[in-house]
């Protein structure tokens, strides 16, 4: 999936954006407590992480599964916060809607054994250049053309009563 957005709220490119979104997930557990979401080194993209959902995998104990990220806030430092307290009988899965964050983020299970399933989306924000642009623009109308068909009106049938 992806799209072209002019104003996008996450990118800092003075032209148009183009976004594309991939799938994410990660499990957590005693055994993997962690994970780091770095993105690519690539100059030219940006990388985000939307999360959607945090929940308790198959075979979680009774006991308080804490998760936290850790990314950087809007003055460069890193900060952690936690984004839920999930426990088995109570409260087994957290929506957190779309809560983005900048790469690079760190996803730690702070308490519990788990396991965690964190799913949500990996954003690539690219800027795209105005011949790039053109270009769409002259395929989009070209497609629009070959699918273009005239409307006819519906021919009427005239039933004779016997």
């Amino acid at each position: 999936m992806s799209f072209t957005d002019e104003d996008t709220s996450h990118a800092v490119f003075s032209g148009q954006t183009k976004m594309e979104s991939f799938l994410f997930c990660c499990e957590l557990s005693s055994k993997v407590p962690f994970f780091c979401f770095q993105g690519d080194e690539d100059d030219d993209l940006e990388h985000f992480i939307e999360f959607r959902t945090v929940c308790l995998g198959e075979g979680a104990q009774e006991e308080n599964n804490v998760v936290e990220v850790t990314a950087m806030n809007h003055q460069g430092k890193t900060t952690s916060v936690p984004i839920a307290n999930l426990h088995i009988g109570c409260l087994p899965m957290v929506s957190l809607g779309e809560f983005e964050l900048k790469a690079p983020v760190t996803v730690r299970l702070k308490a519990g054994s788990g396991p965690v399933t964190v799913s949500g989306l990996h954003l690539i924000a690219s800027e795209v250049e105005e011949s790039d642009l053109e270009e769409e623009e002259d395929e989009d109308e070209e497609e629009e053309e070959d699918d273009v068909s005239p409307i006819k009106p519906a021919k009427k049938k005239n039933k004779q009563l016997q």
